[in-house]
């Protein structure tokens, strides 16, 4: 087939699920894969090869939280993402740039290779103005620049790659882009990886009920709502055999950890950091319900979380805001919050923690639902068709230029 570089900023590969899925996908279609992407403590090697794609690490001065650490971390990660492309260029070349967001900064690194030829794939992660006002409040002059930024990319991208319909319907309409030029795929979870294991006992120690977060702790991820609602089931409740298992890192981490102290909640809930492989399926084995606390807001509204679709494929009954992405997936099989609050949240949980029939049924519900809808070869045959549309538009004759 071809060359493709893949470009992502916010997370290294492999631990970036989506973009790693991808690229397992094209290199099966026949596609030679690179991808440029930041370093981080686990995955802290400049440059390795695995299962036949080339991976490309640079370092990040920051992990931002204010907006002018935003900035910076921008800033550093285009010098490298430039300066990346132009090594991969001249090690094996590409035909293609796939570029994730956030932010919607990559078009000003794969513009100057559209001058040569080059195709530019927009694979459409966040909606980046929501993302802003969810985690300042507010719009003005940074929002105004982000819509810019977004209406950039759209308009240099060729095709467009949304991770959700709701994503696909902004390209059309916002962004402006043809109806044929925008694919939805979501971030299904290949079944052959995402599988039920032994569970890890360490981690549920005495408790009778196991409620589990899996993601990223950042400011907009509402993690303090999980940990809030822990204590509102505690306290409210009288839920005490009980504990939460919290997978993953953050710029929020500490924060969260702070408000558990002081709520007075901390030896009910254990932090477990990232993991991956098989300690990752272990600890989502061992979840008894899994949380999803993003506070309601136009950014969380719109997304289609991760989350859903691992619980989901393990069987773990999700309890939720009412949020329209989380609605549209999980529909009636999932448990919705009455009110936007962590109490909200906890009054939820209850009838699934009380009643372990509950809690089994939905649970196959949910998995049957998951059986049914969310099956990654399909969402991996869309995307790989958008390649292969741009495949044949480089090379009429059905190969690509050297």
């Amino acid at each position: 087939m071809g060359r493709c570089v893949i470009v992502v900023e916010n997370l290294p590969v492999p631990l970036d699920r989506r973009v790693w899925q991808e690229a397992l996908a094209l290199r099966d279609a026949g596609w030679s894969v690179s991808v440029i992407c930041p370093l981080s403590e686990q995955y802290s090697k400049t440059f390795e090869v695995i299962d036949d794609i080339e991976i490309f690490r640079h370092p990040l001065p920051l992990e931002a939280r204010g907006k002018l650490a935003f900035l910076v971390e921008y800033g550093s990660a285009l010098f490298h993402e430039f300066r990346l492309l132009l090594k991969v260029s001249r090690r094996r070349g590409f035909d293609v740039i796939q570029a994730c967001n956030p932010p919607d900064l990559i078009f000003l690194v794969a513009m100057p290779f559209k001058l040569f030829g080059k195709r530019f794939i927009f694979d459409h992660h966040d909606v980046c103005p929501e993302l802003y006002e969810a985690k300042f409040g507010k719009r003005g002059f940074m929002y105004q620049m982000l819509l810019l930024a977004e209406k950039l990319t759209f308009k240099s991208a060729d095709y467009v790659i949304s991770a959700n319909e709701t994503y696909r319907e902004i390209a059309i309409t916002r962004g402006g882009k043809n109806p044929d030029d925008v694919v939805s795929v979501y971030s299904v979870p290949d079944k052959a990886r995402m599988r039920r294991v032994a569970p890890n006992d360490a981690l549920r120690g005495t408790a009778s009920v196991v409620l589990g977060y899996v993601g990223i702790i950042a400011d907009q991820d509402g993690v303090d709502h999980c940990v809030r609602c822990i204590h509102h089931l505690v306290v409210d409740h009288g839920q005490t055999d009980i504990r939460a298992v919290i997978v993953g890192d953050g710029p929020a981490l500490a924060s969260v950890k702070a408000l558990a102290q002081d709520l007075g909640v901390a030896d009910k809930i254990v932090f477990t950091g990232y993991l991956r492989g098989e300690e990752l399926l272990a600890a989502l084995s061992t979840f008894d319900i899994g949380i999803i606390p993003d506070p309601v807001n136009e950014y969380n509204d719109k997304i289609s979380m991760n989350k859903v679709f691992e619980y989901s494929a393990l069987g773990v009954p999700a309890v939720a805001y009412s949020l329209g992405e989380t609605r549209r997936l999980l529909g009636q099989w999932g448990n919705y919050a009455d009110d936007a609050t962590p109490a909200g949240l906890a009054r939820a949980c209850v009838p699934l923690i009380t009643d372990e029939a509950l809690r089994a049924e939905a649970g196959r519900q949910v998995k049957a639902l998951a059986d049914r809808n969310f099956n990654w070869s399909a969402e991996a045959a869309k995307y790989v068709s958008v390649y292969d549309r741009v495949a044949k538009q480089i090379a009429p004759q059905g190969k690509l230029a050297s």
